[in-house]
């Protein structure tokens, strides 16, 4: 005989996600150290099977259980919003270099090499 389990429902914007990150945002564990650990040691059932697979993906319909708390996992689709068109389109950073005022600050000239020291000395390290 099969329990009726009533399910928590958890909505992802893109699938797959990891089973740690979903245990995460469902508030079943403090944090992502916590949600390793558990799975880890086979405390979370994927479908009524134990996993212990940290990162194993998790679709659209897939149920978890952990600590007798049951979700299920549903794909919401997000509505694209509608590009602004009172924004100018990015420019290249060519002509954003273009269009800057040219530089007025001198480049620094190159020094001329200095003479070798003699072979006994070296010079000192500066760090």
């Amino acid at each position: 005989m099969q329990e009726d389990i009533e399910y928590q429902v958890v909505e992802i914007t893109e699938q797959p996600i990891a089973l740690c990150q979903l245990l995460k945002i469902a508030n079943m564990v403090g944090g992502g150290g916590e949600a390793k650990i558990v799975i880890s040691e086979g405390y979370v059932l994927l479908n009524n099977e134990v996993e212990y697979q940290k990162r194993k993906k998790v679709f659209d319909g897939d149920i978890v259980e952990f600590n007798g708390d049951a979700i299920q996992i549903r794909l919401v689709e997000q509505e694209e919003p509608a590009p602004a068109t009172d924004m100018p389109p990015p420019r290249s950073k060519k002509a954003k270099q273009a269009q800057q005022k040219p530089s007025t600050k001198k480049k620094a000239a190159k020094k001329p090499p200095e003479p070798e020291a003699s072979q006994g000395k070296r010079r000192p390290i500066s760090f």
